[in-house]
């Protein structure tokens, strides 16, 4: 049989990781497996498999023209969805190496962990709450339930992607909001799936400082002095400082945590940037007010035609509004404004 050979590479990768993992890791062989039976790869473990479905689906290539936190800006430095993804995914991976964590499955986690999104980052999701709270969807709307929603449903014509439960179990509880960094609180059941929850903080709040400072927004004299005292200062040396600090306190245990100086100063610098940065820059308030009409008259249009767009599922089902807010929450930034610009703007 051709493919006798190939079964063992991944058989004999899964003995290396009883071999090399942390007791406290995720074996490939211990997962509890995919919503839907199907035959193995017989070159990739599980996990491995999981990652290359992420990267290659739709909603994946559709994060680079997702804003993270400046709307299409001018300049080509600024992190878009896609970018940020990929930094939480170095930082993860990183850690899980040095603390002996299963790294194939942290990084499934760290790429799919904002497939759902919404077009002009978090103000999008915050329209999109609002609209559907107002159709009468009690639980509203949050990117993490919608990534999940994403690779279980939505992608490949309705079949999702069939990923394993542990990739999907990260997915769903990785965002922490603006909760305390302590680390220890509930979430994901793995501790890969815990690592890219704080691995997702420590990306933004180093790469939002660096692109608020590209925009004129802040300097580096303006960060909390007690921040600099810990963490050094320049984007390099915050992250560093960060990394090495979250691998020495974790190391050898059964949770990922910082330690408490660490943990104080991350706080501080997280509200600076929500006091300084997400919600008083006059200019950014501007235009995510605009992103967020924009979205809602989309809405309103599509949720008051029936059949207006396509899509595999089945709305008596799911739900008319529930395939609107599907449909919205996939667009890009452009696409959103293209189709804005179709419906409600006369051609000249």
């Amino acid at each position: 049989m051709p493919n006798e050979g190939l079964r063992c590479i991944r058989e004999e990768y899964e003995q290396l990781e009883k071999q090399i993992l942390s007791p406290n890791a995720v074996l490939s062989v211990n997962s509890r497996g995919r919503q839907r039976e199907e035959d193995r790869c017989p070159i990739r473990t599980d996990f491995q498999r999981d990652r290359d479905r992420i990267i290659h689906s739709k909603s994946f290539r559709r994060l680079k023209y997702k804003t993270q936190v400046f709307i299409d800006p001018d300049e080509d430095h600024y992190r878009t969805r896609l970018t940020h993804t990929l930094e939480v995914a170095q930082i993860a991976r990183t850690i899980a190496r040095a603390l002996r964590l299963n790294e194939d499955l942290t990084e499934a986690i760290a790429l799919g962990h904002d497939l759902g999104h919404t077009p002009f980052g978090h103000a999008g999701e915050q329209a999109l709450d609002d609209l559907m709270r107002e159709h009468g969807h009690e639980e509203g709307f949050h990117h993490s339930r919608q990534s999940l929603r994403v690779v279980d449903v939505l992608e490949k014509y309705g079949r999702g992607l069939n990923l394993t439960w542990e990739v999907r179990d990260g997915i769903l509880n990785h965002s922490k909001g603006r909760t305390d960094f302590a680390l220890d609180d509930k979430g994901p059941s793995t501790l890969e799936g815990k690592l890219v929850r704080v691995a997702d903080r420590v990306a933004y709040v180093n790469h939002d400082i660096d692109d608020a400072i590209r925009a004129g927004i802040l300097t580096e004299d303006d960060l909390p002095a007690e921040c600099a005292d810990v963490f050094g200062r320049g984007h390099s040396h915050r992250i560093g400082a960060m990394v090495t600090d979250i691998i020495q306190t974790s190391c050898g245990g059964d949770r990922i945590a910082m330690s408490e100086p660490f943990r104080k100063a991350m706080n501080v610098l997280k509200e600076f940037l929500f006091d300084k940065v997400y919600t008083l820059d006059e200019s950014r308030v501007a235009e995510l007010s605009k992103a967020k009409q924009l979205l809602k008259e989309l809405f309103r249009y599509y949720a008051e035609r029936p059949g207006s767009i396509s899509s595999p599922l089945d709305a008596s089902v799911e739900g008319w509004t529930r395939m609107v807010c599907d449909f919205i929450a996939g667009m890009t930034d452009r696409y959103a404004r293209q189709q804005y610009t179709e419906l409600f703007m006369p051609r000249t």
